[in-house]
């Protein structure tokens, strides 16, 4: 079992950052690849970034390229998504999630491939 736990989200200007932080609990290990995900009003969740086990192996959406960045500090069990330039488009819930059965040096892209998922956290980008 893991539980995760997303918070630092909030409402911003477009142009600024926010910082989201995905805690892990319940799994004595780092063994598991994760995943940040978001849904807007009306639309399907969509991958917005993953990383793998070690942190060695990064994946980012198109929309998010060159302004979001992911990381992890397995000591801490955390995950990061780091935002800058955010746009209105980027307004969405933001979950993540953890997939235990991932090889050690791939990334999930597919929300099918994730076994455990955080509640989420609000973004909102005001123009």
């Amino acid at each position: 079992q893991v539980q995760l736990v997303e918070s630092g989200g909030g409402l911003v200007q477009v142009g600024g950052s926010l910082r989201l932080s995905c805690a892990a609990s319940g799994r004595t290990s780092s063994d598991y690849a994760v995943g940040w995900f978001r849904q807007a009003p009306g639309k399907e969740r969509e991958i917005v970034a993953a990383i793998s086990w070690s942190g060695s192996i990064a994946y980012y959406a198109d929309s998010v390229k060159g302004r979001f960045t992911i990381s992890r500090d397995n000591a801490k069990n955390t995950v990061y998504l780091q935002m800058i330039f955010l746009k209105p488009e980027d307004t969405a819930v933001y979950f993540c999630a953890a997939s235990v059965t991932a090889l050690p040096a791939k990334v999930v892209v597919s929300s099918g491939g994730y076994n455990y998922w955080g509640q989420g956290t609000q973004v909102t980008v005001s123009s």
